[in-house]
């Protein structure tokens, strides 16, 4: 992957452009092929999610991803990052069960013939190919329903947010066919528009609420009877420990505004991931995820095991005796610890050695829950899509064991879940990323959404108690969409 060393007069005129791009054609024309050239400069500070509503096309692939401090369980404290990635350069879309691999090997095929320039210091520099996956490794192709097993892209236009300094990465397919004037003209207008952009997040003239319509996608009691199903099944030792989602449809007179959506999901849970997919057909995944799948930085891995839940209290003496109530919990305890064995032994099964740091609660503003940080290093042989294709799905989000579990969420769940409690998130040229995993979540549809939460069943669950769990995280999701 060649280098053009940081200059400080690099890229100052649109002509420096054009003259850098002329070079790369030149070699892309010796090659026969096309060349992904990837230039990063840092900006004045902006706002990626201001960025995205201003530039980003509908019809193509665009993805968010934000999260504030996070406890890493080494001592360290992650901090404040966004990062807006709009448009395609260049993009994979799969199916099937070697997903994770054909997404690893594109990747790496795409970064062999990469030439990175500019300032290339900064954080967030250089290219970052930004992916989803779906829970189940095939899709059904519901009407509903219309993101792929797996998608990686890079893309057009990178723009992040990290220690109060904004990297714009722009990344282009340069071939022997490119007209470098008009894309080097492109390239210099788009830049200057990011720029400019107003920091104001406008909010939408009309809300949706008292016009939006609720309908359970199944019932109520169809998730009781689930629940009441999969008891019979752990009480007779089929499995341990299933997750079962419900889902709710919101339709409304009035499209829902992506982009005022994650603003109140980063307002309202700013202890979560907050996050969105587009698929370039105007359909896009949003939501505010309390779970770190992995997160990988100069080959240090952190994982979450989260699992394990109560309401927070209304008043500080509820609240208390609500964490104290979990802690305590042997039904809680061992959901969570069911999750922390399956995560240490995939780990394991890799040839690493993880460590944990002691039981803990994460408090967010209407829920808790029970949350162990796992730590390793990783050889640089292992792949972060490696360690991704070892855990996903967790029990925290299937069960165990974990392929029969699955066998049970199609037979109990009559929707495609979708991107729903799957990987969402990065990784970079160097291997670095971070993926969370797609709970809280929605699939908006111009004026439809679909909304998604989940619950632990184990032995000793209460089908009512599960069913007002799953509800109370809907209802939180539903009042940042309206």
């Amino acid at each position: 992957m060649p280098v053009t060393p940081y200059c400080n007069q690099l890229f100052q005129t649109r002509k420096d452009l054009y003259q850098f791009l002329s070079s790369c054609k030149h070699g892309s024309s010796e090659k026969d092929s096309f060349q992904i050239v990837s230039i990063s400069l840092e900006i004045d500070s902006v706002d990626p999610l201001v960025v995205l509503n201003e530039i980003a096309d509908s019809n193509q692939l665009n993805f968010y991803f934000e999260r504030r401090d996070l406890a890493t369980g080494d001592g360290l404290r992650s901090q404040h990052i966004a990062i807006a990635a709009i448009n395609s350069a260049i993009h994979l879309q799969v199916e099937g069960r070697d997903r994770f691999n054909q997404v690893k090997a594109f990747i790496q095929s795409i970064l062999a013939t990469t030439i990175m320039a500019g300032d290339l210091h900064l954080p967030f520099s250089g290219p970052h190919f930004f992916c989803s996956f779906s829970f189940a490794d095939n899709q059904s192709g519901q009407a509903f329903d219309s993101f792929p097993a797996a998608t990686v892209f890079l893309p057009s236009w990178q723009i992040s947010y990290y220690e109060n300094r904004c990297t714009v990465v722009a990344n282009l397919a340069i071939d022997a066919k490119t007209d470098l004037e008009q894309t080097a003209g492109k390239v210099w207008h788009t830049l200057q528009k990011i720029r400019s952009v107003q920091y104001e997040l406008l909010n939408p003239i009309t809300h949706h609420q008292g016009l939006f319509q609720k309908q359970d996608v199944t019932t109520t009691e169809h998730f009781k009877q689930a629940v009441r199903a999969a008891l019979e099944s752990i009480q007779t030792d089929i499995f341990n420990k299933i997750v079962l989602a419900h889902a709710v449809d919101i339709v409304s007179p009035l499209s829902f505004d992506r982009v005022y959506s994650l603003n109140n999901l980063r307002r309202l849970y700013p202890d979560c991931y907050v996050f969105s997919i587009s698929n370039g057909r105007g359909q896009h995944f949003i939501g505010a995820s309390p779970e770190r799948l992995v997160c990988l930085q100069k080959q240090q891995l952190v994982t979450d095991a989260l699992a394990g839940s109560a309401p927070r209290g209304k008043t500080a003496c509820e609240d208390a005796r609500l964490a104290n109530t979990l802690l305590n919990s042997t039904k809680e305890i061992h959901e969570h610890q069911v999750v922390i064995d399956f995560i240490t032994r995939r780990l394991s099964q890799l040839g690493l050695m993880p460590q944990r740091s002691p039981l803990r609660l994460l408090q967010l503003s209407n829920i808790q829950h029970l949350h162990t940080p796992i730590w390793a290093s990783v050889p640089a042989q292992v792949h972060l899509l490696d360690i991704l294709a070892e855990l996903h799905p967790t029990p925290a989000v299937a069960g165990m064991p974990r392929e029969l579990t699955c066998e049970h969420i199609r037979r109990y769940e009559p929707f495609e879940r979708s991107l729903y409690a799957a990987p969402i998130g990065w990784v970079n040229h160097t291997g670095d990323g971070e993926f969370a995993v797609g709970i809280r979540s929605a699939l908006i549809d111009g004026n439809r959404a679909r909304l998604f939460a989940g619950a632990g069943i184990v032995s000793g669950s209460d089908p009512d108690r599960e069913l007002a769990e799953v509800q109370l995280k809907l209802q939180a999701l539903l009042a940042a969409l309206v």
